[in-house]
């Protein structure tokens, strides 16, 4: 039995859809929107919708932006000879907040998994190698996930470029195995970055 009338309900399942929110937070959510003035909800509205209509992929490196190219890859400042990798665009942000990462970065958007029919042609790996035959990339640092899904990533990637004139690292692993990268404080992401080592067979 719903206690609440459609309009509430419908709230409270739309924020139920979100990652690790579940029933009784959506419920609150829902009830403090309630609450809200009228131009934080017309700026809330706004801003789902824009998320939606303006908000695409980097056409270089897969990052989210509104234009064609992100800020990072237009950012002439920044070392281009050195392209971190990661899974996803949020773990742009968790280096980027530490401010001592200076190359730029490729999102994968996934890690090769053969239990979730995942396989390399499924990952963004085709235009990783474009950009490193065509921009002059020294070194790959690979930041994925110390999982069995990012171990298997970091040595598929290693073994295409192992012909090919670049150093490939990857982050240390002050990270606990099987942790999401996402949640790993500061320091040890910092640690493990400044600690990267190159791949071996």
């Amino acid at each position: 039995m719903n206690y609440y009338p459609k309009t509430i309900q419908n709230l409270i399942e739309c924020y139920n859809k979100l990652p690790s929110i579940g029933k009784k937070t959506a419920e609150r959510l829902a009830l403090a929107t309630l609450n809200l003035d009228q131009n934080v909800i017309d700026l809330f509205t706004k801003s789902l919708i824009d998320s939606k209509q303006k908000i695409k992929k980097c056409s270089k490196c897969n990052n989210y932006c509104e234009k064609e190219f992100c800020d990072i890859c237009l950012d002439d400042m920044r070392d281009s000879k050195i392209l971190c990798v990661v899974e996803d665009p949020k773990n742009i942000i968790l280096f980027e907040r530490l401010g001592i990462f200076k190359g730029k970065y490729h999102v994968l958007d996934a890690l090769i998994s053969p239990l979730e029919d995942i396989s390399p042609e499924d990952i963004n790996l085709e235009k990783l190698i474009k950009r490193v035959d065509s921009e002059d990339i020294k070194e790959i640092v690979l930041a994925l996930k110390p999982s069995i899904e990012g171990e298997t990533t970091s040595l598929y990637i290693s073994k295409i470029l192992k012909d090919k004139d670049v150093l490939v690292t990857k982050i240390a692993h002050g990270v606990p195995l099987g942790a999401d990268i996402d949640y790993v404080d500061s320091l040890t992401l910092e640690l493990a970055l400044e600690n990267r080592k190159e791949i071996s067979d």
